[in-house]
């Protein structure tokens, strides 16, 4: 990790959908006084499952994969962190050791805000409280349909709606090109199966005009049909 200028969290504030839009002149920059920023490399750890932590991040550029460690150090991936978005406050909240781990996929800048920081905002700025209390929610809600999807939809649906969910996380390009670059490996530890499974899937959506692909570049073709057979089981 390095060292780098440091953004001001008015560029975030600005350009993305930042949890610190509803703080005033003054707690924005007591935020950016207090803050560190730092450049990580892919491959990248930023904290362990089981690490206690003593901030959390906010991602100025990049992208995250947080995941759990199952059986044989097996990854099972639960989200994506890019720009704009936050990155450990949970367990700082609760209290608890991080529950999960975060690794670099794309180069990425990071600030780190320490936990006091984070006490005081929600003391003293009812908005923010609400912000954190609606991100905390919506990610809550991510996890259950992401529980639901595991236990009621087969591979193939799950790898559908892993396609539209980085569609809409990541959108597309001009040319329908999925601005995320993932590993065979990490998509199967996405949708919780084995590589081979999603290497053969791929090649089914391919033939059917669904996708293309370009190396690990995946082209969407009809996001409508993968809607359809990722709701199959409803």
């Amino acid at each position: 990790m390095s060292k780098i200028e440091m953004p001001h969290c008015e560029f975030c504030v600005q350009n993305f959908k930042s949890i610190f839009k509803s703080l005033s002149d003054d707690e924005l920059e007591s935020v950016n006084f207090e803050k560190s920023c730092r450049l990580y490399k892919k491959g990248d750890v930023i904290f362990h499952e089981g690490n206690r932590t003593s901030g959390f991040y906010c991602v100025s550029s990049g992208i995250i994969k947080v995941f759990k460690t199952g059986i044989e150090g097996k990854e099972q991936i639960i989200r994506f962190v890019k720009k704009g978005d936050i990155l450990g406050y949970r367990s700082l909240i609760s209290k608890e050791a991080a529950c999960s781990t975060a690794k670099v996929i794309e180069e990425t800048i990071l600030c780190f805000i320490p936990s006091e920081t984070l006490f005081q905002l929600v003391k003293s700025n009812i908005d923010f409280t609400m912000e954190l209390m609606q991100r905390t929610a919506k990610e809550l809600g991510e996890s259950n349909k992401f529980l639901i999807d595991m236990a009621q939809k087969n591979v193939r649906e799950r790898l559908a709606s892993v396609l539209i969910m980085l569609a809409e996380t990541f959108s597309l390009d001009d040319n329908k090109i999925l601005q995320i670059t993932l590993t065979r490996e990490e998509l199967a530890n996405i949708v919780g199966t084995a590589t081979e499974s999603v290497i053969r899937l791929l090649s089914e959506f391919k033939h059917d005009e669904l996708i293309d692909l370009k190396g690990r570049k995946i082209i969407i073709k009809n996001l409508d049909e993968l809607e359809e057979i990722s709701t199959m089981y409803l």
